[in-house]
């Protein structure tokens, strides 16, 4: 075993010693050669270990900042370099820097006097905080899969994303703080101060671990595609023009063949075409709980990038509902059911989620297609309609 391995096996213990409440003096003492040691890298492999034993995400929230704080020391000195397209690192980089000047900004409206006046303000400067959301979804839908990919000590970021829906349940308290009429400046300065603590600590793991340790595992051509399919999203807080790329982000290979049935023939052209045309989004997990395709609509509901093609199907949920996931994908596979649905209230409208088992002709289960649909619309239908109009 190299020393690498071994500092790794001793930071799991320590680690433990931190989840089980033990004194972080004495515990800090006996561990020291190793914490003052540690490298970016490593501390994804210490909680890889964690959650190889069991432990769930959210319970490793709730002593993440403690060991953070420890290896903090050893991992702002750690050299690393920035991969020669630095495009989408850049981005994120200037988009952190941009999320400070907001968050300083509301520390100043805190100094308001009038309790009224000061809840407006700053619960205007809280909703533009939600805007944030599509650099954590960039991370989540792009950046994890590559990092995945590279090791599987990387399936560690699903930490990074169960502090993700950390911030976004904040940002979802905050905001009804502040709503409250009947919330003391006490109550609003608390709310306030969780806030930062949550979305500035997240921007501090980003910059002590996860970009480093990015950076010493991917490609440069894994860069270029990581920053191609970034343009897909927004760039909370920065102006960004959009780069244009020689090869179409979005295109397709049609090579020359038919698919043929009983029904008919398609080109693959024309297969894409339809799919891509429904009003749904559809994502194919095969057999092995890969995902194989998803369609590209004109408005998708939830996000996708090309990166997610080969995740593992839980990889590509929140750690806190990927059990529920798990169920579905179980059931299917036992025969015990054939379809799956839920419905939810997302920005305004009503979005209905549905999973069905795909079966071939002898009933061998080849895997699950999840089919999402705002039926905001359809909910809202009455009567009947037998004349043409367009556009509504």
């Amino acid at each position: 075993m190299d020393i690498e391995n071994i500092r790794v096996a001793t930071l799991v213990e320590y680690v433990k010693g931190i989840k089980n409440n033990e004194n972080g003096v004495e515990l800090y003492n006996k561990y020291k050669d190793d914490i003052v040691n540690v490298k970016p890298q490593e501390a994804f492999e210490v909680f890889k270990n964690l959650l190889d034993e069991g432990i769930e995400s959210k319970e490793i929230l709730v002593f993440l900042d403690k060991v953070i704080n420890a290896f903090y020391k050893s991992l702002s000195v750690h050299k690393w370099e920035m991969p020669k397209n630095d495009n989408f690192l850049k981005d994120m980089y200037m988009e952190n820097d941009s999320l400070t000047k907001k968050t300083d900004e509301i520390k100043e409206l805190l100094k308001e006097d009038d309790l009224k006046v000061k809840k407006e303000k700053i619960l205007q400067k809280v909703i533009e905080l939600e805007e944030f959301n599509d650099h954590y979804l960039k991370k989540e839908n792009i950046l994890f899969p590559y990092m995945e990919k590279a090791a599987s000590k990387f399936e560690g970021t699903k930490i990074m994303w169960s502090l993700h829906d950390a911030v976004r349940d904040l940002l979802k308290t905050t905001k009804e703080t502040l709503q409250d009429e009947n919330s003391t400046a006490q109550q609003v300065n608390l709310a306030i101060a969780n806030l930062f603590f949550g979305i500035l600590g997240v921007k501090k793991k980003e910059e002590l671990i996860l970009f480093p340790v990015a950076c010493e595992v991917l490609s440069e051509k894994e860069w270029y595609e990581i920053h191609k399919q970034s343009l897909e999203y927004n760039f909370p807080f920065i102006d960004k023009s959009i780069e244009k790329y020689s090869e179409d982000t979005k295109k397709e290979d049609f090579s020359s063949g038919l698919f043929k049935t009983e029904t008919g023939q398609l080109t693959f052209e024309e297969i894409a075409l339809i799919f891509n045309n429904l009003p749904v989004d559809m994502t194919f997990v095969d057999e092995n709980n890969k995902v194989r395709y998803f369609t590209r609509p004109k408005d998708r509901i939830f996000p996708r990038s090309p990166a997610v093609i080969g995740r593992n199907v839980n990889n590509c949920h929140p750690p806190e509902s990927v059990h529920i996931v798990e169920e579905i994908v179980e059931s299917f596979k036992l025969g015990k059911e054939n379809s799956a649905k839920f419905w939810i209230n997302l920005k305004g409208k009503t979005v209905l989620i549905q999973y069905f088992a795909l079966r071939d002709e002898e009933c061998r289960y080849k895997g699950v297609l999840e089919i999402s649909q705002d039926i905001t619309e359809i909910k809202s239908l009455e009567g009947e309609r037998r004349l043409l109009k367009w556009g509504k």
